[in-house]
């Protein structure tokens, strides 16, 4: 499969309340170079917990939006991309029929899914929705994130394709076991096993097994 792409970077900004953001992303054409943490000339706030080898892009189905836009209707303008951040856009490719270590073809790239993207305070705060991170998180429409196992240049004239797949869970399952199901040691042991789950997930699963209970997430979802 193959699916035209739109591309986005950011530099990192300040706001009100919620701090330091590269959340703001401006669209670019053309050829571009990939590295090993992303986009040249994207930037990351808080690398703690955005960028680095695992985390280098994110990606948003553009066909969400319709959705969000339904549900905020007084806000409808502000729903398209890049409005979540994200640095690829494509419509075909949801967290349904994308899946944990799928590798795809990106000009010279070569790129693989490592976990849902995991909604965070500040799109409250980019929104002005209090509990956006919360809805956004609890709708399964989250996008992904990719780590570049091949750089090499890319461009918005050219497509992704898909080149491997090496797991049976999708990103929507991935969440929905991280985040909507019970504690399930035999779901965590499930996910621990998909090819290319990204180091913070495989923590995450491991000290659940480990510990018999779930995280609190309420500081990343309310930022208190």
């Amino acid at each position: 499969m193959r699916y035209p792409v739109e591309v986005f970077t950011g530099r990192i900004r300040d706001y009100a309340g919620s701090g330091p953001s590269a959340i703001a992303k401006i669209q670019l054409d053309g050829e571009l170079m990939l590295t090993d943490l992303g986009l040249e000339g994207d930037e990351q706030a808080e690398k703690k917990y955005h960028g680095g080898p695992d985390r280098a892009l994110c990606h948003y189905p553009r066909e969400h939006y319709a959705d969000w836009a339904r549900q905020f209707p007084e806000l409808a303008e502000q729903f398209c991309a890049p409005a979540f951040g994200e640095n690829l856009s494509t419509e075909g490719l949801t967290e349904q029929n994308a899946f944990i270590g799928d590798i795809f073809r990106w000009g010279e790239a070569l790129i693989q899914i490592t976990q849902p993207r995991s909604p965070c305070y500040k799109l409250n705060y980019h929104f002005n929705i209090s509990d956006m991170a919360s809805q956004m998180q609890s709708s399964g429409k989250v996008g992904w994130l990719y780590r570049v196992i091949a750089p090499g240049k890319v461009s918005s004239e050219l497509p992704l394709e898909l080149v491997s797949r090496l797991s049976e869970i999708s990103v929507y399952e991935a969440a929905a076991i991280a985040w909507h199901l019970p504690f399930d040691d035999e779901q965590y042991h499930r996910l621990l096993s998909a090819a290319g789950l990204s180091v913070s997930w495989a923590r995450t699963m491991q000290k659940r097994r480990l510990n018999g209970e779930i995280e609190d997430n309420s500081r990343r979802l309310t930022g208190k």
